[in-house]
């Protein structure tokens, strides 16, 4: 900010010119401000800052003041499932909830990805979102442990969370937000030399981790533990951290006898699986419409009479649970077979990237780089299995990710480009 202002001071030339600098400048900064507020329950201070940026880029777009661009490996992969979801509106099973929700729920992510590929696009500027979405999600650990355990009183064998937190930060959900900043600040722990920053990094990561584990959610620690695995491949002194995860697991009161007593898959997911692909029968090619409150809803969906043609071994016998609770399920049901293979290509690509990435480039801090956001995908995906995930604060994060690959794979190709020139 003290750069963006000395530069802005230092300015003598026309004022048009200097507003529409002002104008460039201030959209990183409250895309930065929207990342750090996502997970906090400030939802109209994000919103504001979101609309504004986009507001903003908009009217430079207009006068032709900024080198906005589209150019992506993920932009074709977006650009079809988002047409797919947009075709599905002629077939949908609730036209206005799906029109509302390819705004709310893809449009603003699309959206979002491309504003932090253009202004978040250089090493320096990932490190600093990087930065942001630890502070988000640390804040939020800190305030969510104080509020259950302290102010409301619950003990520490508890779930938290549980019958208290509601909307997009419900117990099962809070992993998507708080592992990918664990993985981060993990990853700036190592790359960083000075003591201060290391503390500082270390003490966020325990208190990322630790919060994931007061969760006492399955999908949470499959998704903790996967990544730090993948992680001791960028550096063996991970597996410290693998270690101290594995000791909080069994010390967290109430994780090791949840784990014994229901383990990973006795629950009523099975059940709530068979359902979903009943429905995914009746409409395989577009879906019953990109909107997601369609599948609960029993004025266009009767779940009950499908639920009662399953074998019996397979039906919810009381409350039936109208939601997919699995992120290809989600997508299956939403956008047919076809939306679910395009949104696959979206994560094949951007795995491709990451691989691509990792085997091209020489600079070690690169590759790093890429092991750290592998490991955060595989982190989201892999709890995605077990929850709802592509809107609210997880989808915020889901997108991040993609855009911070994206923006790792625009530093190493300008890299080559560079160094290409440089050899002729």
């Amino acid at each position: 900010m003290l750069k963006i202002f000395s530069t802005i001071g230092n300015d003598t030339g026309d004022k048009v010119e200097m507003f529409f600098r002002v104008l460039n400048f201030s959209i990183p900064l409250l895309m930065g401000a929207y990342i750090f507020l996502s997970p906090l329950p400030l939802s109209a201070g994000s919103e504001f800052c979101f609309y504004l940026s986009t507001a903003t880029l908009i009217l430079l777009l207009a006068f032709r003041k900024t080198a906005f661009t589209l150019r992506s490996p993920l932009t074709l992969p977006f650009v079809l499932f988002f047409l797919w979801a947009v075709f599905g509106l002629f077939f949908t099973l609730d036209f206005e909830n799906t029109l509302h929700d390819l705004q709310s729920h893809l449009l603003k992510y699309l959206i979002l990805f491309y504003l932090l590929v253009n202004y978040f696009n250089s090493q320096k500027r990932l490190e600093t979102l990087s930065l942001l979405v630890i502070a988000g999600a640390t804040v939020f650990s800190v305030g969510a442990i104080i509020q259950y355990y302290f102010i409301e009183g619950f003990p520490f064998y508890a779930r938290l969370g549980v019958n208290t937190f509601r909307g997009s930060m419900q117990t099962d959900l809070i992993g998507f937000i708080t592992i990918f900043s664990s993985i981060l600040a993990l990853h700036l722990f190592h790359k960083n030399k000075v003591e201060i920053y290391k503390i500082l990094f270390f003490t966020c990561f325990l208190i990322t981790t630790v919060t994931t584990l007061l969760t006492q959610s399955r999908g949470s620690l499959i998704g903790l533990c996967a990544s730090f695995i993948i992680l001791c491949f960028a550096t063996k002194r991970n597996l410290i951290f693998v270690i101290l995860a594995a000791l909080l697991i069994f010390l967290m009161p109430g994780m090791s006898d949840r784990i014994k007593s229901e383990g990973f898959t006795k629950d009523n997911r099975i059940k709530m699986n068979y359902l979903t692909i009943g429905v995914i029968k009746n409409y395989p090619i577009t879906g019953i419409g990109f909107g997601m409150e369609i599948y609960g809803n029993k004025k266009v969906l009767d779940l009950e009479t499908l639920n009662k043609l399953l074998p019996l071994e397979y039906q919810q016998n009381e409350t039936i649970i109208a939601s997919p609770h699995n992120i290809i399920l989600d997508i299956a049901v939403r956008t047919g077979v076809v939306g679910l293979v395009l949104f696959l290509y979206i994560l094949f690509t951007s795995l491709s990237m990451l691989w691509k990435i990792f085997r091209l480039t020489k600079n070690d801090q690169y590759k790093l780089w890429a092991i750290c956001l592998f490991a955060g995908l595989i982190s989201f995906i892999l709890p995605a299995l077990f929850a709802d995930a592509m809107f609210g604060s997880r989808a915020v994060i889901f997108y991040t990710m993609l855009a911070m690959i994206t923006i790792l794979w625009n530093i190493v190709k300008n890299e080559k480009s560079e160094h290409a020139v440089e050899s002729n």
